[in-house]
């Protein structure tokens, strides 16, 4: 079973990351089940939810403490939460910034677990550049399918269509795609130094 755990903040789509997820990977024929945990729920507020992806029937409930990959849609909350906390020692981490992980005081995380599993990515940017809104899920959960190989870019445009329609739809496939072939090309990179 993969589990990922999403952290950000209300507004920013964190929930409907979730679903998406589940979604494309049902598109592929697999198990999932996408949930959030609120606190106040409240536009700003910190939120945080959890997907699961298998081969089979999948019948835990509970938050994902231990998780296999993270994504962080709001870079502010990593010195107000410890969003690391359980990451697995080969997990992935995909976090929403245009700097990278030295730059945001996380250098250590970065040489403790190697660059191979870890991105950043610009996610707000697009959001603003392909939808006109600042809202960075669904460039994320196409930088995850970069990232990680996990589900395909292809599961998640399914995703997207299932969920938007029209321009809104057209201008998530944009972003997702280039959001794909960002985190692809930064890997390449990563590989190669």
């Amino acid at each position: 079973m993969f589990q990922i755990r999403i952290h950000g903040r209300g507004g920013q789509g964190v929930v409907t990351a979730t679903e998406m997820l589940s979604v494309a990977a049902f598109e592929e024929g697999r198990h999932a089940q996408a949930f959030p945990s609120f606190g106040s729920e409240r536009t700003g507020a910190p939120v945080v939810a959890f997907c699961r992806i298998d081969d089979k029937e999948i019948r835990l409930r509970e938050p994902i403490m231990e998780p296999d990959a993270l994504i962080i849609q709001d870079p502010t909350l990593l010195h107000q939460i410890n969003v690391f906390a359980g990451l697995k020692p080969d997990g992935y981490v995909l976090l929403n910034s245009h700097h990278d992980f030295e730059a945001l005081g996380l250098g250590d995380l970065v040489r403790d677990r190697g660059r191979q599993r870890m991105c950043t990515l610009p996610a707000t940017e697009l959001g603003l550049k392909h939808i006109g809104r600042p809202i960075p899920n669904v460039p994320l959960i196409a930088g995850f399918a970069a990232l990680s190989d996990i589900i395909k870019l292809e599961s998640v445009i399914k995703a997207i269509n299932e969920k938007f329609s029209g321009k809104v739809a057209e201008g998530n496939i944009a972003a997702a795609t280039e959001a794909y072939n960002l985190v692809k090309e930064q890997m390449k990179e990563h590989a190669n130094a």
